[in-house]
C-alpha cells in the first residue's frame, strides 16, 4: 500500500490537510497506524475529533506508537475518545487496514 484510498476531493481544505498529515508522518509505520484510521474517520469527524486528531499528529512518532502499543501511558490530555477509537482500530496482535 503506497498511501491513501480515499479521495479526498469532497473534503474541506482543513480535513485535506489532515487527511495529508496522517499519511506523511516521517515513520512508515506510523504512516500505517494514522493513515488508514483518518481514511475511514475523517469525513465523519465531529469538529470536536478533528481538534483531538490534529493533537495527535502534532505528536511525535515515538510517543504515539508507545501509546498505541501501550509501552507508554497515554497523557491525560491525549487519552480522548479519538485516541482509544485508533488504538481499537489498530492493534499490535491483528491490525486493520481499511
Amino acid at each position: 500500500m503506497s498511501g491513501t484510498t480515499r479521495s479526498s476531493a469532497d473534503l474541506d481544505p482543513r480535513r485535506k490537510r489532515i487527511l495529508f498529515r496522517a499519511w506523511h508522518r516521517g515513520m512508515r509505520e506510523m504512516d500505517m497506524i494514522m493513515g488508514p484510521f483518518c481514511d475511514a474517520h475523517v469525513a465523519d469527524f465531529s469538529a470536536a475529533d478533528l481538534a483531538a486528531f490534529e493533537a495527535l499528529i502534532d505528536q511525535t512518532d515515538r510517543d504515539l506508537l508507545g501509546w498505541i502499543v501501550g509501552s507508554d501511558t497515554v497523557p491525560p490530555e491525549h487519552d480522548t475518545p479519538v485516541f482509544r477509537r485508533l488504538k481499537d482500530f489498530h492493534n499490535h496482535l491483528a491490525p486493520r487496514f481499511a
